[in-house]
């Protein structure tokens, strides 16, 4: 162990389906795990194909391969930190010779404690219908019964992101999280690339986006 606790000579795994993520995330590991060796991979196919024909089993296999690399180069654990493909990442799991962690279930998690403990509705918003469907999934499946999920798309955001505009694609996502809010819910941002839009505000606690906690969770699952 290091002086300041940490383990020296970890190594972590991530798989991402944007460039922007792997350095999201490079900066959130760096923060927790100042002395881990990171392993990126950038497969832009994995969403691509997911917006287009939906997810099915190329997935899986594709993914089951990265996260075989990965741990033959000795990652002690993996993050999949796009959401649209979490539930493959489950599946992968299964069979991994490490944890292998999907980006939104911490976030899922307290999306779920905190409706309990409030108002009993949870509202997850994306800008890809190919992201809302399995968030939605997990946070039913984590909130259980007494919890209403609901789930938006948040309209033009992603054809600004994909000219460049973040401007508008962040405040059409902070709109949309004032108006989600007006009706008392649990916000939860589907995907990884929505958190910029809060800078840093939460909201009050009742927003809640997947990056931190999901790091959090690497650094808990590389220590174990």
């Amino acid at each position: 162990m290091t002086p300041g606790g940490q383990r020296a000579g970890r190594i972590v795994g991530l798989i991402h389906t944007a460039p922007d993520n792997a350095v999201r995330f490079d900066a959130l590991v760096r923060e927790r795990m100042p002395d881990a060796e990171q392993l990126h991979v950038v497969d832009a196919w994995l969403l691509d194909e997911a917006v287009r024909h939906r997810v099915d089993g190329r997935h899986d296999e594709r993914i089951a391969a990265h996260v075989e690399h990965l741990t033959e180069r000795g990652a002690a654990a993996i993050l999949v930190t796009c959401s649209s493909i979490g539930e493959v990442g489950d599946r992968v799991a299964l069979d991994a010779r490490v944890p292998v962690l999907r980006v939104d279930r911490p976030m899922a998690r307290r999306a779920a404690a905190l409706a309990k403990a409030g108002g009993g509705r949870i509202t997850a918003l994306a800008t890809l219908a190919s992201t809302l469907e399995p968030t939605t999934r997990l946070l039913t499946d984590e909130a259980g019964s007494g919890i209403e999920v609901a789930g938006r798309i948040v309209e033009g955001a992603i054809q600004a992101r994909h000219v460049g505009d973040t401007a508008t694609f962040d405040r059409l996502i902070g709109e949309a999280v004032d108006a989600a809010l007006a009706d008392g819910a649990v916000i939860v941002l589907a995907q990884a690339t929505m958190a910029n839009a809060l800078g840093g505000d939460d909201r009050g606690g009742c927003v809640l986006s997947s990056p931190a906690s999901a790091a959090d969770a690497l650094a808990e699952a590389a220590d174990a």
